[in-house]
């Protein structure tokens, strides 16, 4: 009984042993588990927060419609970040005022306007949705609203960023400036071509002495008629002969050719001597 009991006893605190190293390795494998599990929360965590922006394109924009006014009218459908409207172009803001101007209207009265608009939301989902369900239907839900017969025109821009727009724009930028320089450039070669032209007029009116122009008084040379031509040739020794012979070729020539349409026959060919 003593051998037995001997044996036992050491056979407890190895099982006590297996026993502890057991719950030891389990506490170890949840402290693993632990992390793994606060990473992968964490993780959809960031993915549930990480939120893509979506811009709107507005394509029409009434008068007195400020971007103040669509910040305050689509806050209440998401969160609205930058807004941007294009200005109506110079030449017809100008052109504007001059037709309040003839209107008995004051200039002062009047503002400048917008063509279009574009309008960054925090989430492109909520950007989806307002295009969406916004799209050709009242701006303004009051009676009062000086809106209320405008219709929004929303289209969302799929995979267009605020920095395509700010491209877009420096673009357009640079394409005026240019288009401008080139206008300036062109007045200024006409205007220095017209000076150039007044000064050489003030220096030819200025000339003094020109044999050409004998007290300031001005000589055109005109070309000389047939008249003159003759009379030069008959002035030359043996002109006059050459002259008459040609005139009487002329004349033959014409009265056969008034021969010949007289009775239907066909004019008589020149002589080889002749020509």
């Amino acid at each position: 009984m003593k051998a037995a009991e001997l044996v036992e006893q050491p056979q407890a605190p190895m099982e006590g042993e297996s026993q502890g190293e057991a719950e030891l390795n389990a506490e170890a494998a949840e402290e693993q588990e632990e992390p793994e599990e606060a990473a992968c929360n964490s993780s959809s965590k960031k993915k549930k927060k990480k939120v893509v922006p979506g811009i709107v394109y507005l394509g029409h924009v009434p008068p007195r419609f400020r971007p103040l006014h669509v910040r305050n009218l689509l806050s209440a459908y998401g969160e609205v970040g930058r807004v941007f409207f294009q200005a109506e172009d110079r030449f017809v803001r100008r052109k504007k005022k001059a037709a309040a101007a003839a209107g008995g209207k004051k200039a002062a009265k009047y503002s400048k306007d917008y063509t279009e608009g574009w309008v960054e939301f925090r989430d492109k989902r909520v950007a989806k949705r307002v295009a969406a369900s916004l799209h050709n239907t009242p701006m303004g839900a009051r009676r009062r609203s000086p809106f209320r017969y405008d219709l929004w025109n929303l289209k969302y821009l799929h995979r267009f960023t605020w920095s395509h727009l700010s491209e877009h724009l420096a673009f357009e930028r640079q394409v005026r400036r240019q288009r401008l320089r080139a206008e300036v450039a062109q007045a200024k070669r006409e205007t220095d071509f017209y000076l150039q032209s007044v000064e050489r007029g003030k220096r030819f009116l200025a000339a003094d002495g020109d044999a050409t122009r004998p007290n300031s008084s001005w000589t055109f040379a005109q070309r000389p008629t047939e008249q003159e031509l003759r009379a030069r040739k008959a002035a030359r020794p043996g002109g006059r002969e050459r002259a008459r012979l040609a005139n009487a070729q002329d004349q033959a020539r014409s009265n056969r050719g008034l021969l010949a349409r007289i009775f239907g026959a066909p004019p008589p060919a020149e002589s080889k001597e002749e020509s």
